[in-house]
This record gives structure tokens, sequence and C-alpha cells, in this order.
């Protein structure tokens, strides 16, 4: 593997900066990610409140994080497979569907952690 130069702290800078850049993309390009988003700014401070102790909390912020992303590995295969023609092809659409599977087994184990969670 090619090394750039940037080791240590000025690596992890470049890092956390292209991965801003990447949420900042989801946010302003993809309608699911914004709504997702305003569900963790609600559910998460809920989250943190309901949660009886810290494995608890753990488990129903992780649950609330893991949606968006798996929104955002969706976004970006779809952008890479889009990028390659609008013309249908089997491929593209079975790895589409999967991604939209991850996002909706997201979504189910967002829903099952909560209901357990607090039904406990």
């Amino acid at each position: 593997m090619a090394s750039n130069g940037n080791k240590g702290f000025i690596r992890i800078l470049k890092a956390s900066r292209y991965s801003w850049q990447g949420v900042c993309a989801a946010y302003r390009h993809e309608q699911a990610f914004r709504q997702e988003i305003w569900l963790c700014i609600l559910l998460i401070p809920l989250g943190l409140w309901l949660g009886q102790d810290g494995v608890e909390r753990a488990l129903l912020v992780a649950s609330v994080l893991l949606l968006p992303m798996v929104e955002m590995l969706n976004s970006a295969l779809e952008a890479v497979v889009d990028r390659f023609g609008e013309e249908r092809h089997e491929l593209a659409g079975r790895a589409k569907d999967m991604g939209s599977a991850a996002v909706a087994i997201a979504i189910t184990i967002l829903v099952a952690v909560w209901i357990l969670v607090l039904t406990n």
C-alpha cells in the first residue's frame, strides 16, 4: 500500500475531514439520511434518559446510530452503481436492493432493541 506521507495526528485530522465531508454530502443529497439524523437528534437523548444503566443506554444509542451508518453505506453503493450508467442491469438492481434491505434490517434492529430494552 502506497503511503502519502501523512502520519500520526495529521493523518487523523485529514481522515476526520474526509469523514465530515461524507456526512455533509449525505445530509445534503439524501433525504432519508436527513430524516434519520433528525431521528437521532430526538432518540439519542431519549435513549440516554430512558436507559436504566450503561448497557441499556449503549444499546439504545448504538441501535439509533446504526441506522444512519447503514444509510450512508447504502447511499454510497447507489452512487457508485449510478455512476456507471442509467441502463438497467440485473446486478446493479440486485446491489441496490441489497443495500435497501440492509437499511430495513437496521430499522428492524433499532425497533427491536428499543422494544426489548424498554419493556424489560
